[in-house]
């Protein structure tokens, strides 16, 4: 099986390769197999941005917020020692709908600056595209740190990191997903240690009761969430990240 996808993989490669050097359009499906049948086809340049479009979803939350809001969300439950509560349809449902709200005035400003200008007219298509790439570049800046940054930065190049337009968007992109996830985590880490305390006792105090066929686990559950839910614990942790940003 593995050979044969590496072999299809190979075909759809190669056979772009020939489109895009003969300049012709690449068939995606025919209506009919007779003669008379209307074939749909796309323009060769446009190939790599269709092949890339399964992973557009993925691109796009990366260079956002939702990279640091979910990884906390997950080591929470990872502290929890609950691996099905919350379940992973509702910790990624909200970590999506904080995105929006911590991202929006981004969105705002690139739908004033760059998507009604173009949609009216007053903008070209390659202006509108910088000014929304700016407005997202200086988000991602602000959350970048300058050590990541410079990582994929040319040798020698200086790292202004209040300057968008001088940082490429390509060295950009892993710096600031490189930054998102080091904040991430040491905010996950101030969230799990209360609760790795919480183990730590359990676990004492049943090895010296001699409970050791007891799971600890099953003791330090109900704590975890009594602590949690008697701090507050979901409006600490929104609020915090929210605020990080």
């Amino acid at each position: 099986m593995k050979h044969l996808m590496a072999f299809l993989a190979a075909t759809v490669f190669f056979v772009s390769i020939d489109a895009l050097a003969a300049g012709q359009g690449f068939a995606l499906f025919q209506t009919a197999p007779a003669p008379g049948g209307q074939t749909y086809s796309i323009p060769a340049d446009s190939l790599p941005y269709v092949l890339l479009l399964p992973f557009l979803p993925a691109l796009l939350l990366s260079v956002s917020a939702f990279t640091r809001v979910a990884v906390v969300f997950f080591l929470l439950r990872q502290g929890l020692g609950n691996q099905y509560a919350p379940p992973n349809l509702v910790l990624i449902g909200l970590a999506m709908l904080l995105t929006y709200f911590i991202m929006y005035p981004v969105v705002q400003k690139i739908q004033a600056e760059a998507f009604e200008p173009y949609g009216k007219g007053q903008l070209a298509a390659e202006s509108a595209r910088e000014k929304a790439g700016d407005a997202l570049k200086g988000f991602m800046l602000r959350q970048t740190r300058a050590d990541d940054l410079a990582i994929f930065m040319p040798e020698g190049a200086e790292v202004d990191l209040k300057k968008p337009e001088a940082v490429p968007f390509h060295a950009l992109a892993p710096a600031f997903v490189t930054s998102e996830l080091k904040t991430a985590f040491q905010i996950g880490f101030m969230v799990i240690l209360p609760f790795l305390v919480i183990d730590l006792v359990v676990a004492s105090v049943l090895t010296g009761m001699g409970m050791v066929m007891v799971p600890p686990q099953m003791v330090a559950l109900p704590l975890k969430l009594l602590l949690f839910v008697m701090a507050d614990g979901w409006h600490l942790l929104v609020g915090s990240l929210v605020a990080s940003f």
